[in-house]
């Protein structure tokens, strides 16, 4: 099933280049897209993944697709679908073995699955493609499909990787293998990071950043009048005088000490515009290093009982501060059968907790239904944070470190290769390097709450560092430079594999 998604609310380049701030950065993306664009004229680029929401990639599509479409590209995208679910449960597999986590053994019978949903997404797809066309597919689930339409049809194809790990390990090796006989087909390549490039794609291969849209509604700015009505519109705080907006059709739940999900100011407020708040948001995956975060947590306030050396304000911070964990509502993200689970993990752990020490944790399922609802949800939760923690095992990149780095909040991530290649401890935000050792995590956002000074400086550096690196219009000039190379690069007969 390939379902095209429609991109809604475009935003123009004068619209960015109207922020005085973000002028020079259009200039120079148009200066490039006037050499660049018209070698792609007549042709359709084609997006493809496995999802329309939840996850970065999901979030970083619809900019990309309306300001190549701006840029003269003509650009599309589709994601895929498939009325096997196990299929979804196999690509999972391969995300977390990419992560080096899991058993790194196939059967054959899981080779077949895939190239059975492969070729029934390749069928449909082959007859939306045009010759010369452009197919850009990201990630493992829709690979296979990508490189039999690359073998049957006359298009260029470019395989997009946002994960990988910087190690050699058996289940790497596993996951890779099973993918090399689909991606190896590809015209071009590209990761995130070069450490994720496996051997046999070495030599085929550009390196491009995600970014993140500066004023889309996950990252604007908001007056406080705004932020106050995002609140209570989604449920995340009572509206205690009336609002201009209409409240959200769906709002934030948040886990009760019975283990159910009710209403966000169930059974207090969580304090968001008064109290310091720690958050981490996420998808529920066991990579993101939920427990761990949750456990450290649970020791800073443990610990507080018997602490010394803190000022009155340093101990206030400390008794006032609460821990929110947030994510999406598990069963609107299509590609990730294992998110229920791990929320149900940490559901469990939750009511486990001692009374006094749950009052100061809150879980929250942020609903998807409306992708720009959700959005501000997140920005708002953003915006009213102390520190913003980014406890992962493993992480591509993490575009939940770059969004509150623009926002000028400090960011205490894992030292895993995507964040790091954002953060330099100490400068830009700080770093864990073991997300497993909660009295370390403890410790660090003890720290991070005890010296605001600090604090501001690391947000200031932050912004800068994304400024810089991370916004939208740096990728989209490497993707105008990838796809060009792309179209103009000498097409070889690839080997016809045992799959065709």
């Amino acid at each position: 099933m390939i379902e095209e998604v429609s991109v809604e609310h475009p935003v123009s380049l004068d619209d960015y280049a109207s922020y005085s701030h973000l002028e020079a950065d259009v200039a120079e993306l148009r200066s490039a897209a006037a050499t660049l664009s018209p070698q792609l004229r007549g042709r359709t680029v084609w997006m493809v993944n496995s999802t329309a929401r939840g996850g970065g990639v999901a979030e970083m599509m619809p900019r990309l697709v309306s300001l190549l479409n701006q840029l003269g590209v003509r650009t599309k995208w589709v994601v895929i679908g498939t009325h096997r679910s196990e299929f979804f449960g196999l690509t999972k597999r391969l995300h977390n073995l990419i992560h080096g986590e899991g058993q790194p053994a196939f059967t054959a019978g899981e080779r077949d699955l895939y190239e059975t949903v492969s070729r029934e997404l390749a069928d449909e797809m082959q007859h939306l493609v045009a010759p010369g066309d452009l197919l850009v597919v990201h990630d493992p689930q829709p690979a296979g499909m990508g490189a039999m339409v690359q073998q049957r049809s006359e298009v260029r194809s470019v395989w997009r990787s946002h994960i990988g790990l910087d190690e050699d390990l058996p289940q790497t090796r596993a996951a890779w293998d099973f993918l090399q006989p689909y991606v190896a087909s590809y015209d071009h390549t590209v990761f995130t990071a070069s450490e994720y490039i496996p051997s046999f794609l070495s030599g085929n291969v550009s390196i491009i950043t995600p970014a993140i849209d500066p004023i889309g509604d996950k990252n604007r700015a908001f007056a406080a009048h705004t932020l106050a009505g995002i609140l209570c519109n989604s449920g995340l705080m009572t509206a205690h005088t009336p609002v201009v907006r209409p409240s959200f059709e769906f709002r934030a739940e948040r886990l009760q000490p019975n283990g159910c999900f009710a209403s966000a100011t169930t059974p207090d407020e969580i304090g968001l515009l008064f109290r310091p708040v720690v958050t981490q948001i996420s998808r529920w995956d066991r990579l993101k290093g939920w427990m761990p975060l949750m456990q450290a947590f649970v020791k800073l306030k443990c610990a507080l009982h018997h602490a010394t050396g803190l000022t009155e304000i340093q101990r206030r911070r400390l008794q006032l501060v609460r821990l929110v964990l947030a994510g999406p509502e598990p069963a609107s993200v299509q590609d990730d059968p294992e998110a229920t689970s791990i929320l149900q993990e940490l559901c469990e752990a939750y009511v486990g907790l001692d009374s006094e020490v749950q009052q100061q944790i809150v879980l929250l399922s942020l609903p998807m239904k409306s992708r720009r609802e959700n959005a501000l949800m997140v920005n708002a939760l953003q915006h009213c944070s102390s520190v913003v923690v980014q406890n992962s095992l493993q992480e591509g990149f993490g575009l939940t470190v770059t969004e509150p780095m623009w926002k000028r909040i400090p960011v205490l991530g894992s030292n895993t290769c995507g964040i790091r290649q954002q953060i330099r401890d100490g400068v830009d935000g700080r770093l864990i390097h073991d997300p497993q050792d909660a009295d370390v995590i403890a410790r660090t956002m003890v720290d991070m709450l005890g010296d605001p000074a600090s604090r501001e400086r690391l947000a200031r550096q932050g912004q800068r560092r994304v400024h810089d690196d991370f916004l939208v219009f740096t990728q989209l000039r490497r993707w105008l430079e990838v796809l060009v190379s792309t179209v103009g690069r000498e097409s070889q007969p690839p080997p016809q594999p045992d799959w065709l």
